[in-house]
C-alpha cells in the first residue's frame, strides 16, 4: 500500500476551511481510495452513485442528507448534478452539522455547474495519480515509464502496465469522454490525442494542428481546451514582460502523465524510452508536472524569445520570483539561456532540476538540484 501522505494532508486542510470540497480527476487515479481513509465505505455517511444501494438512498437526496453529521463522502457526483442546489442549502447551515467531500470526474460541465452552484462555498482539489514523493527516488524510473495511475505504476511488469495503459486510452475515449458529456467520435480525440503527444514539451500551434488533421483552428482549441479541462493535458501559459524583445505568446503542452505519453508513443520499456526521439521532451514534462504539484501552483509559466531565450517553468511563491529549468543530463552547466533569464525576468534563483543525486551551485543564484530532492523541499 502506497501512502499519500501529500494529498491527504491537502484534503484534510480543505476540510478545515471549506464546506464542500471536490476531489476531481480521472478515472482510476485513486479518488475513491482516498476518500475511504476519511469515510468508511460501509458507514451511511458514504454514498457511491454507481452502487445502486447509494442510488437507492438518495431517491429523496433532502432526507437522505439534511440528517447526516460530520463528514459525507459522495463519489462519482457527476452522475447526480441535480444534488448541487441542495448542497448548497445544507452548507449554509447555521450550525454547521455536516461538510461534504464529493468525488467526480472532471469535466466542463461538471466544473462550471459545481462552480456556479456553489460558489463560496466549493474548494475544487485536483487528483492525479501517484507523486514522485509518494514513491519515493529510488522508483524515479518506473515512475516516469509507467506515470502515476495506480494500476499501471503497480502492475507486476512493464508489459502488463503498457496493456494496462492501452485499454485506459481506449476506454476514456469511448465511454468516459461520452458520459461526460462529449460529443465528438473517439477516433477524431485520439488524432488530436496522438498529435498532443508528438507536440508534448513544445510550443502549440494551432494553425498547424489544424492542417494536420483538416480541421480548423476553433476547433483545434476546443479540443485542447476539453483535454486540459479533463485533466489529461497540462497546458503551461507563457509570460511577458515589458523588455523590448519578441517573445512567445502560444502556450507548451504536456501530456499530464508520462505513462499514458508513453503508451501513445508506444513506447514499452526504459530501453525504448532511452533510445526514443522525444525522451528529453518526456522527462521535461514529468519534471514540470512533478513540480508544479508539488508547488501546488495557481502562478505557473514559461518563459521564451524569439531569439531562442528560454525558460522551462517560471514560478511565483513567497513574493519571490523562480525559475525552474529541467534538465535531462548527467551534470548540468549554466547556459546563456539562464544568464538571460535571470537578468531579464530579475528573477530571485534559478534551480536547474535534474535526475542526478548531487546538488551544486552553478553560479550567484542558480543551482542544480536532483528533481527527488527538489520535489521533496518544496
Amino acid at each position: 500500500m502506497i501512502e499519500r501522505k501529500t494529498d491527504i494532508a491537502l484534503i484534510r486542510t480543505a476540510l478545515k476551511r471549506s464546506r464542500v470540497v471536490a476531489l476531481l480527476g480521472p478515472r482510476q487515479c485513486g479518488k475513491t481510495t482516498l476518500a475511504r481513509e476519511f469515510v468508511a465505505a460501509d458507514s451511511l455517511n458514504y454514498f457511491d452513485l454507481e452502487d445502486p444501494r447509494s442510488v437507492a438512498r438518495l431517491t429523496e437526496p433532502d432526507m437522505a442528507l439534511r440528517p447526516l453529521k460530520g463528514l459525507v463522502v459522495i463519489d462519482e457526483v457527476q452522475r447526480r448534478p441535480e444534488i448541487f442546489p441542495l448542497l448548497r442549502v445544507l452548507a449554509d447551515r447555521r450550525p454547521l452539522p455536516a461538510r461534504f467531500l464529493i468525488l467526480g470526474s472532471a469535466s466542463p460541465d461538471l466544473l462550471r455547474q459545481s462552480s456556479e452552484t456553489l460558489a463560496g462555498r466549493l474548494e475544487i482539489i485536483a487528483m492525479e495519480g501517484f507523486r514522485l514523493s509518494d514513491v519515493g527516488a529510488e522508483a524515479m524510473a518506473k515512475h516516469w515509464l509507467r506515470g502515476g495511475f495506480p494500476l499501471s505504476f503497480t502492475a507486476r511488469g512493464n508489459p502488463d502496465s503498457l496493456a494496462w495503459r492501452t485499454q485506459f486510452l481506449q476506454t476514456f475515449l469511448e465511454r468516459d469522454m461520452p458520459q461526460l458529456g462529449v460529443s465528438i467520435p473517439a477516433a477524431a480525440l485520439r488524432r488530436f490525442w496522438m498529435m498532443v503527444a508528438h507536440y508534448h514539451g513544445q510550443v502549440w500551434n494551432s494553425a498547424e494542428i489544424g492542417r494536420a488533421l483538416a480541421i480548423n483552428e476553433t476547433t483545434v482549441r476546443r479540443y485542447l481546451d476539453l483535454m486540459t479541462d479533463v485533466f489529461m493535458v497540462r497546458q503551461v501559459r507563457p509570460w511577458f514582460e515589458n523588455l523590448g524583445k519578441r517573445q512567445v505568446k502560444a502556450p507548451k503542452v504536456y501530456v499530464r502523465d508520462t505513462g499514458l505519453l508513453h503508451a501513445l508513443l508506444n513506447i514499452s520499456s526504459q530501453r525504448d524510452l532511452e533510445s526514443h526521439p522525444k525522451v528529453g521532451a518526456s522527462w521535461e514534462g514529468y519534471a514540470v508536472e512533478e513540480i508544479i504539484k508539488c508547488f501546488q501552483a495557481g502562478e505557473a509559466y514559461f518563459w521564451a524569445t524569439h531569439n531562442g531565450a528560454e525558460l522551462d517553468l517560471l514560478l511565483f511563491k513567497g513574493g519571490k520570483r523562480i525559475g525552474v529549468e529541467c534538465k535531462r543530463m548527467d551534470a548540468p552547466t549554466l547556459t546563456p539561456s539562464m544568464r538571460i533569464a535571470l537578468a531579464d525576468l530579475k528573477l530571485d534563483e534559478i534551480h536547474v532540476v535534474y535526475p542526478g543525486m548531487r546538488q551544486y551551485a552553478l553560479a550567484d543564484h542558480v543551482d542544480v538540484v536532483p528533481l527527488a530532492q527538489f520535489v521533496k523541499a518544496t
